[in-house]
């Protein structure tokens, strides 16, 4: 944890909270703070800044915190993915948000299992919990945005051109297809396909709404491999 985020529900006046869960707890184990000492800390959807802590008890802290800074700027990007395997979501989720993304949608697929759908890891509340974790670890307090689309078509054929008018259109699937591009200095929307890639028809209609497939190479990438991998490029 690199930043501290704060909830409003943690606030018992204008610059005071009182911790007493998870965070309580790492400040103790992992911190070992003391009264006196100061941490980073964040409001969530707000500025940064320096929290002192006041007082700690056994099972709860009170600090005095003060906000001074901007959170970093986030990538201008829209993320569309198709749901990967369950056991994923909850460290794709925090990879989103330590990387800065700002807007994920997630799609389906003609790969992607119905009963991927049916994880509680797509919960509201897990989904939050793990953009916090990846918060956290980025310094960062801006939840992305999570939006769901269970079905492909009329998603791609009715919203996506509107999301992805105005900026550069990528579909992210291995085959005969132009190298990603580097360094891109524009506002860009990205679609990635669950593992082996998107079948010909997802790409057709992709295409139709004004991405076009790249690839980063023969080697066939894990969801979260791939993510990361494709952003580090483009950006």
């Amino acid at each position: 944890m690199n930043l501290l985020l704060l909830e409003e529900a943690d606030f018992v006046s204008a610059d005071r909270v009182v911790l007493a869960d998870r965070r309580f707890t790492h400040m103790q184990e992992i911190h070992r703070v003391a009264v006196g000492d100061t941490l980073r800390v964040g409001r969530i959807n707000g500025l940064m800044g320096k929290a002192t802590v006041l007082r700690l008890e056994t099972h709860q802290a009170e600090l005095e915190v003060a906000f001074d800074q901007q959170p970093p700027a986030k990538l201008p990007l829209t993320l569309v993915l198709a749901v990967p395997r369950p056991k994923m979501l909850r460290r794709l989720f925090q990879t989103v948000a330590t990387l800065g993304v700002p807007r994920l949608i997630l799609v389906n697929s003609y790969k992607v299992e119905k009963s991927f759908w049916q994880t509680p890891f797509l919960h509201p509340d897990s989904v939050r919990e793990n953009l916090i974790l990846g918060l956290e670890q980025a310094r960062d307090t801006v939840l992305p945005e999570v939006i769901i689309e269970k079905r492909f078509k009329p998603f791609v054929e009715d919203r996506l051109p509107s999301i992805a008018a105005g900026t550069l259109g990528l579909v992210g699937h291995p085959g005969p297809y132009p190298a990603c591009p580097r360094a891109v200095e524009q506002a860009v929307t990205l679609a990635i396909g669950p593992e082996g890639g998107w079948i010909p028809y997802e790409v057709e209609l992709l295409g139709k709404a004004g991405l076009a497939p790249v690839q980063l190479g023969e080697r066939i990438l894990r969801v979260e491999t791939a993510v990361t991998a494709l952003l580090a490029r483009i950006f």
